[in-house]
């Protein structure tokens, strides 16, 4: 019972570090204009994505969180956020372009001629590599030379050890841990945190940006306290139960009260 209670004390822990996390949303420029399939990468989670086709992203991350900014011919950018980077509708980050220079080529004047007979003859061979590949030819050993003693009789029967495989893993992996009902608690509880984690970025990527920022006007700030102003409703679960239009009509109808209250604050 005690190890079953500290796990839920770490899962907790580690359910309350995402929840500080927010969705950053992102766009990133070059001097052309958006730019496709810049990648994105927050050093403190480790987590990383890319820019879609209009250069837009959105990472978990957190003020003070590093987060590297890399595309190919392109110079690598790190910046740390800013609670700034959370108050605008998009962040912009612009790449500049890197050039790069080729190593000088030395090329060697063989005085070929064309005729790949005559031209074999004049080219310099590498000393190294004719001793390298007369050290790894095994054409001319003869192997009749060599007496073998390894000898295989079909009459004798050989000695069969039946062995436990588990017997020498007693004691070992998570079923001496937990006990089996505890064991899948807890992993009922692992879903249940999952999808409580996920549940914001699946509902800003089904139902997009522009239904939550535009439409029902939540500044970008306060998407995930609107989100929970209108959990008791069971918007979770009618989503989990994939009754959109449901958690459509709640968002809709919520959103209007939701903003009386935040402008008097």
């Amino acid at each position: 019972m005690k190890r079953f209670l500290l796990a839920l004390l770490l899962l907790s822990q580690v359910a309350f570090s995402q929840e500080e996390r927010k969705t950053l949303f992102g766009i990133v420029y070059d001097e052309n204009g958006v730019l496709e399939n810049a990648h994105i990468v927050n050093f403190s989670t480790n987590q990383a994505t890319f820019s879609n086709e209009n250069g837009e992203y959105r990472i978990f991350a957190k003020p003070n969180d590093s987060i590297r900014y890399t595309s190919i011919g392109y110079k690598t950018i790190f910046e740390t956020l800013t609670k700034e980077d959370f108050n605008t509708y998009r962040k912009r980050t612009t790449l500049e372009k890197q050039d790069y220079e080729l190593d000088e080529i030395l090329l060697r004047n063989n005085e070929l001629s064309g005729e790949l007979t005559k031209d074999l003859r004049k080219v310099k061979r590498d000393k190294n590599l004719e001793i390298a590949s007369n050290a790894t030819d095994f054409s001319k050993v003869n192997y009749n030379n060599y007496a073998s003693d390894d000898h295989i009789s079909l009459h004798v029967k050989p000695n069969v050890v039946r062995v436990d495989p588990t017997k020498d893993f007693e004691g070992f992996g998570t079923t001496n841990t937990f006990p089996v009902k505890d064991s899948e608690k807890i992993q009922e509880l692992r879903k249940e945190l999952a999808f409580k984690e996920s549940l914001p970025a699946k509902l800003l990527n089904e139902l997009g940006e522009d239904f939550f920022f535009v439409e029902l006007k939540i500044p970008v700030n306060n998407y995930y306290h609107f989100l929970e102003y209108c959990n008791p409703l069971g918007i979770e679960k009618l989503y989990q139960n994939r009754e959109v239009l449901e958690v459509i009509k709640i968002l809709r109808k919520e959103h209007i009260s939701y903003l009386e209250i935040i402008k008097k604050q």
